[in-house]
């Protein structure tokens, strides 16, 4: 059953918060209902927040204490297990607002747990994807919490249909409350990439073009010189960035710097919300799209053709899960499993060259469990595989073939679907 702002009295709430304009208003009209508010925010590295501990001070003027969660670490292992797993959605994007949601939660949730809280509120509307991840993740991790969600409850929606009255509303008690010009889009910024999305973007007559790179910059904009990069990976885990090695933060902190200056990691998606609606986004996220090709580089020596097609299937899966709010279910967690053991021998040094929004193979080296094999690849005469044994093969191919053409199941149309051909009676069928 959906809570409202009067069913909270009495009740210890946490409120989920970035410090900005619906934060204060939420977290204000909760305490002058009579409501025991302590905020919540989490440090995830955001490169928009220059000070994640001025949030405290933003928030005090509304008569609430905030807890500050460092999260960086915690995002920079969920980063590496989202790259590990090549797990990107709809248009082949990043989704580092589904990444950042799982160690939100889990950082916030387990916080709340220590502090009592007995609600969650968190600011997300009623027509994204948040409002579920909020949800499903509080009930899975502490079933017993509720959740409120402010922009749902059909009072706080009528008390405060836009920016302006919760501006109005907060200025009433002193409360700096700036709203400012009409934005063109909304940003969620975190450690593995920014999206945009909302406003001028939702018209589809809006180019792209209209977000300002913040990590980097746009390709047009990168150096007209390549960039080479050489990555270490151990179990498909990057351990060091041009022979330093580093931890998952350090890693991820500099591949954004080499991705941004280089135009990496910028795309477009039209994508397919939980809730069954289109959405559309404009994603950064030069660091993921650095360590994650390098990384698939990695995975073409090392995965044979079963492995590869099984490895893709996981991927998938997992990019679904984190995008549903599901990460904590058993199918991810098989799934993920499943992606260390195939990827377990996925060790190497590649170097790579970044320009203007592309990453280059240029080569790789020390990868132990490489299966592939330059005599066996190549045109030219070698001790590689005899091409003479191939015969063989060809003949056993031959058999399936002539069986299914014999049998009528073949059509010869070249892009027509038609009918295939009527089968010979089976006791007059000859393959030679």
């Amino acid at each position: 059953m959906a809570l409202s702002v009067s069913s909270l009295k009495g009740k210890k709430v946490g409120v989920c918060v970035s410090g900005g304009l619906d934060s204060k208003t939420v977290s204000k009209r909760l305490v002058e209902e009579g409501v025991e508010v302590l905020a919540f925010s989490a440090d995830l590295g955001q490169p928009d927040e220059s000070d994640i501990e001025n949030v405290k001070a933003r928030m005090a003027t509304c008569g609430v204490d905030t807890v500050i969660v460092d999260l960086k670490d915690a995002m920079a292992e969920g980063c590496f297990e989202i790259i590990q797993a090549q797990a990107r959605y709809d248009g082949g994007y990043w989704n580092t607002t589904g990444i950042g949601r799982i160690v939100t939660c889990h950082g916030l949730i387990t916080a709340m747990l220590e502090k009592k809280v007995e609600v969650l509120s968190h600011g997300a509307t009623g027509r994204g994807n948040d409002q579920m991840r909020f949800e499903r993740y509080t009930n899975v991790l502490a079933p017993s919490m509720l959740v409120y969600a402010p922009w749902r409850d059909p009072v706080l929606l009528e008390e405060f249909p836009g920016r302006s009255e919760m501006a109005t509303y907060l200025g009433k008690f002193g409360i700096e409350a700036f709203v400012g010009p009409k934005k063109k889009y909304s940003t969620d910024a975190n450690l593995a990439g920014l999206s945009h999305e909302a406003e001028d973007l939702e018209s589809m007559e809006t180019p792209m073009t209209i977000v300002e790179a913040e990590m980097g910059v746009w390709p047009a904009d990168a150096p007209d010189k390549t960039e080479e990069v050489t990555l270490t990976f151990v179990q498909g885990r990057c351990t060091a960035v041009n022979g330093k090695s580093m931890t998952p933060l350090e890693v991820i902190t500099e591949a954004n710097k080499i991705g941004g200056r280089n135009g990496l990691g910028i795309s477009h998606a039209l994508e397919n919300r939980i809730i069954g609606t289109k959405s559309r986004g404009v994603y950064e996220a030069p660091g993921m799209e650095l360590l994650g090709k390098a990384l698939e580089f990695v995975y073409q020596s090392v995965l044979d053709r079963r492995a590869t097609t099984l490895f893709w299937q996981l991927s998938k899966l997992v990019s679904d899960q984190v995008y549903d709010g599901r990460w904590f279910d058993p199918a991810t967690r098989a799934a993920r499993l499943a992606i260390k053991e195939l990827t377990k021998t996925a060790s190497a040094t590649v170097k790579v060259g970044a320009y203007k929004g592309n990453v280059f193979f240029l080569s790789l080296t020390a990868a132990p469990a490489s299966i592939y094999n330059e005599a066996d690849s190549s045109m030219e005469a070698s001790d590689g595989l005899n091409p003479v044994s191939s015969q063989g093969f060809a003949e056993i191919q031959a058999v399936e073939a002539k069986s299914l053409a014999l049998a009528g199941q073949i059509s010869n149309a070249l892009f027509e679907i038609e009918p295939p051909t009527a089968p010979e009676p089976a006791n007059k069928r000859k393959r030679r």
